[in-house]
């Protein structure tokens, strides 16, 4: 998420806000100290204007970057 909101140059309050979420949740989100419900999910991912699938692939993309 925050990948894909960075790269649209939105700020995590300015995100927050437009979806309808509070800045702290969604930091968390990011973070990944929550456990969101798939419609929270789907919820971010039009905020982001893409696709639940798109989200998820994009994390699996960036997880495995990562190892």
């Amino acid at each position: 998420m925050r990948e894909v909101r960075s790269r649209l140059r939105i700020s995590q309050e300015s995100f927050a806000d437009s979806i309808g979420m509070h800045r702290a949740y969604y930091s968390a989100l990011e973070r990944g100290t929550k456990n969101p419900t798939v419609s929270t999910l789907s919820r971010v991912a039009r905020g982001l204007c893409i696709s639940l699938a798109q989200l998820f692939s994009t994390a699996e993309l960036l997880e495995k970057k990562q190892h």
